[in-house]
């Protein structure tokens, strides 16, 4: 029996499936078995840091090169010091951020590097040579000769080695540690350093050195030019030449040598102490106390800047000022005006510091502040006996306090002080210099 029109029908025929659906279905699993293969493996996994792409040991050092060209030194320190990380078996990274280390003035840093080269390779005489020159840097002038012979001796030919010797026997010269013969040799090592590479700039500047602390200001200053041509972004470089226009009085190049200098290594006080010295020697006290004080901003711990503002005004005759600075020299204490805590200058047979307190025991004297005035001349009495304008200035004090017994002052007058103290920042020539 068939029941006709029933949805229970057997014979009903089925539906016929949508190609185009099927189509679809086929590439969409096409697509995804594509982007298994090829796509998944190059997309890294989620929270993973993406990895940065590691730059040649190569290109650093471009890099940094080109940095220290453009005078940026502690740009191009860091850039060395990331090649050395990259490749620390290249010995001449080393040697290059040791050499612009000293150029900072990072000392310490230097010497590290120094070593690091010479551990690498102890037959390369410019790495015992740049560890000679750190150490004559630091004070330690023996250790320093002794390591620059070396490099001499790994190396006759190295100008660097030659020009290093120079400068650490000069530093003992300056220094007052030299003996007889020591300032030959160090003409000497100069010129021998120049003979061998005359386009160093170690070569010149060390050999203006020689010449500038035996009096040869003139030839000192050409050395100091050459090697400025070579290099004009080493701020003691830079110093050094301005040094040299001041002892010749050329003070306009004098200032811009300094203020050049200041512009390197704005950090060190010494370039404004050294363009107050100029408007000090052409008696104008204003404008050296202005840069005595950005000075002092710069180091308020540091005594001889107090001795310096104190001279100013001392020879200013202004007595009072002056001994506000010269006791913090003399004494130590704090600083009121630039907060610093000041260790004082014990008295000792210096020119500079028996010129600072013969100026401090002078100004006590003439504000009638005596006990402290026949104090100072006691106690410079006892320990400088030996120093003939010492001794004139000890019994100055007395002097002028016997004379306010008698005559005491009213006012303050503003003398043309007397009183001999010690050596202009750079000595003038007397006599003959000695041949260089």
């Amino acid at each position: 029996m068939y029941l006709k029109g029933s949805r229970l029908s057997m014979n009903k025929k089925r539906r016929r499936g949508n190609p185009w659906l099927m189509g679809f279905l086929i590439l969409a699993i096409a697509a995804l078995v594509w982007v298994n293969v090829f796509v998944v493996p190059s997309v890294p996994p989620p929270f993973v840091p993406t990895p940065t792409e590691t730059r040649s040991p190569e290109s650093i050092q471009a890099d940094a090169d080109q940095l220290a060209r453009e005078g940026q030194f502690i740009a191009a320190i860091n850039a060395y010091q990331a090649a050395i990380n990259a490749e620390p078996t290249n010995l001449q990274n080393y040697l290059k951020v040791a050499r612009l280390q000293i150029y900072a003035g990072h000392f310490a840093e230097a010497q590290v590097n120094a070593e690091n080269a010479i551990l690498l390779n102890n037959r390369v005489a410019d790495a015992y040579a740049m560890l000679g020159w750190v150490k004559g840097n630091q004070g330690d002038y023996r250790d320093g000769e002794a390591t620059a012979r070396q490099a001499i001796s790994t190396d006759p030919n190295s100008a660097l080695a030659h020009a290093v010797m120079a400068r650490l026997l000069g530093l003992r010269v300056e220094a007052g540690l030299d003996e007889l013969g020591t300032q030959d040799a160090a003409i000497e090592e100069s010129r021998t350093a120049i003979a061998l590479n005359p386009g160093l700039l170690e070569s010149r500047w060390f050999r203006g050195y020689i010449l500038e602390i035996t009096g040869n200001y003139e030839e000192a200053t050409a050395e100091y030019e050459a090697a400025v041509e070579i290099n004009n972004f080493v701020p003691d470089l830079r110093m050094a030449l301005g040094r040299s226009y001041l002892a010749l009085e050329r003070y306009d190049d004098a200032i811009r040598e300094f203020t050049a200098a200041n512009g390197l290594n704005p950090q060190n006080p010494e370039a404004n102490r050294m363009i107050s010295r100029v408007w000090e020697s052409q008696g104008e006290w204003e404008k050296a106390m202005q840069y005595g004080r950005e000075a002092l901003k710069t180091d308020p711990n540091d005594p001889n800047l107090y001795a310096n503002m104190g001279t100013f005004y001392f020879r200013a005759g202004q007595y009072n000022q002056a001994i506000t600075y010269l006791e913090l020299a003399v004494k130590g204490g704090t600083s009121a005006e630039f907060g610093g805590q000041v260790t004082g200058l014990p008295i000792t047979y210096s020119n500079s510091i028996i010129g600072l307190y013969s100026r401090y025991g002078i100004a006590l004297a003439r504000v009638n502040r005596c006990s402290e005035a026949f104090a100072i001349s006691s106690m410079m009495k006892q320990t400088v006996a030996d120093d003939e304008i010492g001794m004139i200035n000890a019994d100055e004090m007395v002097n002028i306090c016997q004379a306010n017994l008698t005559n005491p002052p009213t006012a303050i007058p503003t003398p043309t002080p007397t009183v001999q103290t010690g050596p202009s920042p750079t000595p003038p020539v007397t006599g003959t210099p000695p041949p260089n």
